[in-house]
């Protein structure tokens, strides 16, 4: 089953109406499908599409503070971020595959995530790819 996220926000009423017991805010909730999510409009496709092709010289840095070592040095990252959308299975890999993903990795722990990352690498450059043809 698809993961799903939830948006909600405060009822606006018209000037004219109001709830019977106005402590009480109403609550308007949507769903959103995050595998399968609404079609973009027009104007954000534009808006992407120009986006794509501004070069990395023609984008103004000039109201974003530079990074340091001192900002990151009590960093840590996200221990929620994309586990929820991890689905344990189990496959067959080439066993020289495995090796190498398994030689390559630090202390030989965290090949899985290697090759997660090789796999989703492939993924986006196939959509890429079938994107420039359709566009």
């Amino acid at each position: 089953m698809a993961q799903r996220s939830s948006a909600s926000s405060r009822r606006v009423l018209p000037n004219d109406t109001k709830p019977e017991d106005t402590n009480e805010p109403e609550w308007v909730f949507y769903e959103l499908d995050l595998l399968d999510p609404p079609p973009l409009t027009e104007e954000q496709k534009a808006e992407l599409t120009a986006l794509d092709n501004l070069r990395d010289e023609d984008i103004d840095f000039s109201d974003i503070p530079p990074l340091t070592e001192e900002f990151w040095k009590n960093g840590i990252r996200n221990p929620h971020y994309a586990r929820a959308l991890k689905e344990q299975l189990t496959i067959r890999l080439d066993a020289d595959i495995l090796d190498w993903f398994k030689r390559h990795a630090k202390d030989g722990k965290g090949y899985q995530t290697d090759i997660n990352k090789a796999l989703r690498a492939y993924v986006v450059a196939q959509e890429k790819r079938a994107a420039r043809k359709a566009g």
